[in-house]
């Protein structure tokens, strides 16, 4: 099985979130430390950052659940350390000095609705705050976050959102659903809340969390239940969830998963359960794959395939899904080619833009052909080569040639290596799978 993939971003140096808070820390009292030094493990730190609360109130008591998985060299941060921000105070939209939505205090909204206002932040990257407001009227702070994408009449706060929903156990979760942290004790110290966005993995220890944070709104993977304080967040679902629209003559159909052999239940049905991101990309073999496959012919990819689909993950596959992501008007990581919760919902239940017939310049034509990988004898010490000489400047493209101090060129040499392992590390890749020598996928994505 593939590693799943992650975001990793290179942290200022004065950046705010709980990890890099805590390796100024360590940084400050380690006698090898001197001024401004960074621990060695701090240019692969993955940064979430955290977003808190300011609020004093009373709230409700939250148990204590299972500790994370942690993955292999992945540092996470201290077990201590908490978010430093803090959020608003309950209030209408727009602020105190706005009103309250009409309608109903529990609006009716669906798990689609809810990640589709939840990724229309992170497409904007929406600023954090505590005591700004976005066009929509929600604060922009993780509590103002979570109000907006449940559609929620007013912005409400972590002390409150529970109200709103029913708790549910880990095993329930599904996209949509809410882990919530309210320190009773003190809620200025590491009150927070994100969306679950389904699981990265099969053993369920890492996850896609939505979240508003510093320094904008987020979608990244994160472990179960989040990088600190993880015993104490408690998943919930709100009251108001709905199941997905089901069209005139259509009957809903209960999923389960993986979703088996068969075709397309109709615009409308009801979605089968999110199978997680580790069930598609390189090296996935199972039914979700054919099952996507054959969703995505119906619904214009038929070109993208010369034999199939099946259970193999294939470029075919990748291209296909990218392309009816991008019928959908997405773009950049929203187009990536790996079918997410949102992409799986508009599949399963037939709803969404079709892709658009080839060579009408319509978005959701195929994507430019990326170069025909040379094989891995290409890449190896002694290798001496023109393809060695297109991937460092490929490399240096895309950001990563911070290693040549000449060059690049044809002789394969540990600028080079470093460079690849650097790419393939931001993929989250880690291990085998970070070694420095490119491999198809890694070419495929490096010349993306």
């Amino acid at each position: 099985m593939v590693a799943p993939v992650f975001e990793e971003f290179d942290p200022a140096s004065d950046c705010e979130c709980p990890g890099c808070v805590g390796l100024r820390r360590a940084a400050a009292v380690s006698p090898a430390a001197g001024a401004g030094a960074r621990p060695a493990a701090a240019h692969r730190t993955v940064v979430v950052a955290a977003a808190a609360s300011a609020l004093l109130g009373a709230g409700h008591a939250v148990p204590a659940l299972a500790a994370p998985q942690q993955a292999p060299e992945r540092p996470g941060a201290p077990a201590d350390d908490g978010p430093e921000t803090p959020q608003g105070a309950k209030s209408p939209l727009h602020g105190p000095g706005g009103k309250p939505a009409g309608g109903a205090l529990l609006p009716a909204t669906t798990r689609t609705e809810i990640i589709a206002r939840a990724q229309k932040w992170v497409a904007a990257k929406v600023p954090y705050s505590m005591s700004a407001y976005w066009s929509d009227g929600y604060r922009q702070d993780c509590s103002g976050y979570v109000s907006m994408a449940w559609n929620l009449p007013g912005n409400e706060w972590t002390g409150s959102l529970h109200t709103y929903a029913t708790r549910i156990t880990k095993e329930d979760l599904q996209p949509g659903d809410m882990l919530l942290f309210h320190n009773t004790a003190d809620p200025t110290n590491g009150s927070h809340v994100v969306l679950f966005g389904g699981w990265t993995d099969s053993t369920h220890g890492y996850y896609t969390v939505y979240e508003q944070t510093r320094p904008t709104t987020r979608r990244i993977a994160t472990p179960y239940a989040y990088w600190t304080n993880s015993g104490k967040y408690v998943p919930y679902r709100y009251k108001g969830l709905t199941a997905e629209p089901t069209a005139p003559g259509v009957p809903q159909v209960p999923g389960k998963e993986g979703g088996g052999d068969g075709a397309n239940p109709g615009p409308g049905a009801a979605a089968a359960p999110y199978p997680g991101r580790a069930a598609f990309g390189p090296g996935a073999d199972n039914k979700n794959v054919t099952l996507v496959g054959r969703l995505l012919v119906e619904r214009g990819a038929k070109r993208f395939y010369a034999s199939g689909p099946g259970p193999r993950w294939s470029d075919a596959d990748r291209r296909a899904t990218q392309a009816f992501q991008r019928a959908q008007g997405w773009s950049g990581a929203g187009a990536d080619g790996l079918p997410g919760p949102l992409t799986w919902s508009l599949l399963t239940t037939g709803r969404g833009k079709d892709i658009a017939p080839a060579g009408s310049g319509a978005v959701g034509a195929p994507a430019p052909a990326v170069p025909a990988y040379p094989g891995r004898a290409a890449f190896r010490p002694g290798a001496d080569n023109a393809h060695v000489t297109r991937l460092g400047r490929q490399l240096v493209k895309k950001g990563f040639g911070k290693h040549y101090t000449q060059g690049p060129g044809p002789r394969w040499g540990e600028a080079d290596r470093r460079g690849v392992e650097a790419f393939q590390r931001a993929q989250g890749w880690r291990g085998g799978a970070a070694d420095g020598y490119p491999g198809p996928e890694t070419w495929r994505r490096l010349f993306s």
